[in-house]
C-alpha cells in the first residue's frame, strides 16, 4: 500500500493528513521528532515524506527542517521529501527544493493542492520503481546471455534485439543453414558472425563473401575455385571460399544476387556437400556451415522467377531477421555513445537528432555520422550541428522525443515534476489526445488530467 510519513511536532497535523489521505487509500504514519522519524524508516516501507521545518517550541529558524531534510538526502536519496512551511520559512523551503525537496506546501496548506502533489509524486515513484524493475530485468538477461555465450562485443539495449542475439546463439550449435534477413546495414554480418563463435565449428574460419560486388562471370570461381586454364586468365589453380572455409563457416551475403547458374551449384553442394572446381572433373568434399544473408524479398524473387525455390528453401532452415534501426529506438544511442568512444560526449540536441533521425542506412550510417561528427566536434562534446543530419522525418517525432526524452531525464533526478511546456508540447504531439499524451509523459490519464488542472491547461 502507498505509505507518506508525516514527520510534525503538532499531532493535529498528523491527525489531519491521515484523515485527508486514508480517503484516498493512502496510509499514513506519523512522527513528531526527527529521530523517531528516522526509526520508522529503518522499519517501514516508505513512498513518500512530508516534513515539517521546525520540531522545538518557540524555534521558527527552519534550520531543523533543513538538518532533517539534508540527512533524508543523505540516508535515502531516492525518497521524495515535501516540506510544509510557514511563510517565513519560505526563502529556505525554496533553496530546499533547488537542492532536490519535491515540493513545499505553505501552511495552512490547501487540501487538494497538497493531496494532488502527493498523489504526483507517488505515481511518479511507482513509475519510477516500475522502469528501475525492468532495467534490472533486462540487465540480468543480458549478462547471463552475455555469460552463456560469446556475443563478440554487440552493443545492443532493445528487447528487439535481445531476441535476435538470442535466437542466434540458440541455433548456433544445430549444424544446419542459417538465413539471416534484414535491411542493409542493419548488423547481419555480426549476427552471422555470433552464429559463428558459438557452433560446434567455431574453431575453424570464418568466411565471408559479398555475392553482389563479384561479377557474374566470376562467382563460381570464387565459391567454387578454378584450375588453370578454366577460364582466361586463370594462369594458376584458384582456391575458392568453400575450400578456404573447409572446417569452419561460409558466410554467403546479399545471396539474392548470386547468379542462375551460381544457384544451381550451391543447391548441388547443400544437397551433397561435394564442390566442382572449375575445369576438374573430380569432386571435392567439404564440411561448412553455410549462413545466408540478404535484404531482399527472396519469396518475391522465387514469384518472378528470379531465385529457386529449392535453394530457398534449403537456406531457410531457420530464418533470424534483424530489424531496421528505426524499429530499435532503444539502440541508437548506446551505438552512437560505442561509436564515440572514450573521452567524448553528446550534447542534449545531439540526442535529440539522433534519436528524431530516421537511419535509412542503419548501424552503418549511425556509424558514418559518428565518424565524421568526431572529426568535427570541439571540446570533446558531439552537437547536432555537427552530426549534420536532415530534419525529423516522422511527423510530430520532435516534440514527442523531447517530451520522452525530458521525462526520462527528469526521472533520473529523483522524479521530478514534468513541466508545463513539456504537458503542453505533448498534448500539441497527441493532437489534444489525453491517453495518448499521458502516457508519451509516463503517467496515467488521471495524473495528467490532474496536472492540466493545476496549470489551467485545456487539450488544444
Amino acid at each position: 500500500m502507498r505509505t507518506v510519513l508525516v514527520v510534525d511536532d503538532n499531532p493535529a497535523v498528523a491527525a489531519a493528513l491521515t484523515l485527508l489521505f486514508g480517503l484516498h487509500e493512502i496510509r499514513t504514519l506519523s512522527a513528531h521528532k526527527p529521530e523517531a522519524a528516522f526509526a520508522i524508516l529503518a522499519g517501514e516501507h516508505v513512498d513518500l515524506v512530508i516534513a515539517d521545518m521546525n520540531f522545538s517550541a518557540d524555534t521558527t529558524s527552519g534550520a531543523e527542517g533543513t538538518a532533517l531534510f539534508q540527512r533524508l538526502r543523505a540516508a535515502h536519496p531516492d525518497l521524495p521529501v515535501i516540506l510544509l512551511t510557514a511563510w517565513t520559512h519560505l526563502e529556505s523551503a525554496v533553496h530546499l527544493v533547488k537542492a532536490g525537496a519535491a515540493d513545499y506546501i505553505g501552511k495552512p496548506w490547501d487540501n487538494d493542492k497538497l493531496l494532488a502533489s502527493v498523489e504526483n509524486l507517488l505515481e511518479l515513484g511507482e513509475a519510477t520503481q516500475e522502469r528501475l524493475r525492468v532495467q534490472r530485468e533486462q540487465r540480468e538477461r543480458r549478462e547471463r546471455l552475455a555469460r552463456a555465450y560469446d556475443l563478440g562485443g554487440l552493443v545492443f539495449a532493445s528487447d528487439a534485439m535481445e531476441r535476435v542475439v538470442e535466437l542466434a546463439c540458440r541455433v548456433a550449435r544445430a549444424p544446419v543453414p542459417v538465413l539471416i534477413t534484414g535491411p542493409n546495414g542493419a548488423g547481419k554480418d555480426r549476427i552471422a558472425q555470433i552464429v559463428h563463435a558459438n557452433s560446434s565449428v567455431s574453431g575453424g574460419p570464418f568466411v565471408a563473401i559479398n555475392c553482389g560486388a563479384i561479377p557474374a562471370d566470376l562467382i563460381e570461381a570464387e565459391l567454387f575455385g578454378a584450375e588453370a586454364g578454366a577460364y582466361t586468365g586463370a594462369h594458376k589453380s584458384r582456391q575458392g571460399r568453400f575450400e578456404r572455409a573447409d572446417g569452419g563457416t561460409l558466410f554467403l551475403d546479399e545471396i539474392g544476387n548470386l547468379p542462375s547458374a551460381g544457384q544451381m551449384k550451391l543447391l548441388r553442394v547443400l544437397e551433397t556437400g561435394l564442390i566442382d572446381k572449375l575445369g576438374s572433373a573430380q569432386s571435392r568434399a567439404t564440411r561448412v556451415r553455410i549462413i545466408a544473408a540478404t535484404n531482399a524479398d527472396l519469396r518475391a524473387m522465387i514469384r518472378d522467377g528470379r531465385f529457386r525455390e529449392d535453394l530457398y528453401y534449403r537456406l531457410n532452415v531457420i530464418e533470424i531477421n534483424v530489424p531496421a534501426l528505426a524499429a530499435r529506438p532503444a539502440d541508437i544511442l548506446p551505438l552512437a555513445r560505442h561509436f564515440l568512444g572514450p573521452g567524448m560526449q553528446l550534447s542534449e540536441d545531439a540526442v535529440l537528432a539522433l534519436l528524431a533521425h530516421d537511419w535509412p542506412g542503419n548501424v552503418r550510417e549511425l556509424r558514418n555520422s559518428i565518424d565524421r561528427a568526431k572529426l568535427l566536434a570541439q571540446a570533446q562534446i558531439v552537437t547536432a550541428a555537427v552530426l549534420n543530419l536532415p530534419p525529423a522525418q516522422r511527423p510530430g517525432m520532435d516534440g514527442f522525443l523531447r517530451c520522452t526524452e525530458t521525462v526520462s531525464a527528469r526521472a533520473d533526478r529523483d522524479a521530478e515534476e514534468p513541466a508545463r511546456e513539456l504537458i503542453e508540447a505533448s498534448l500539441r504531439e497527441a493532437g489534444g489526445n489525453v491517453s495518448r499524451a499521458a502516457q508519451s509523459l509516463g503517467l496515467s490519464r488521471q495524473a495528467l488530467y490532474r496536472r492540466m488542472q493545476r496549470f489551467n491547461l485545456r487539450a488544444p
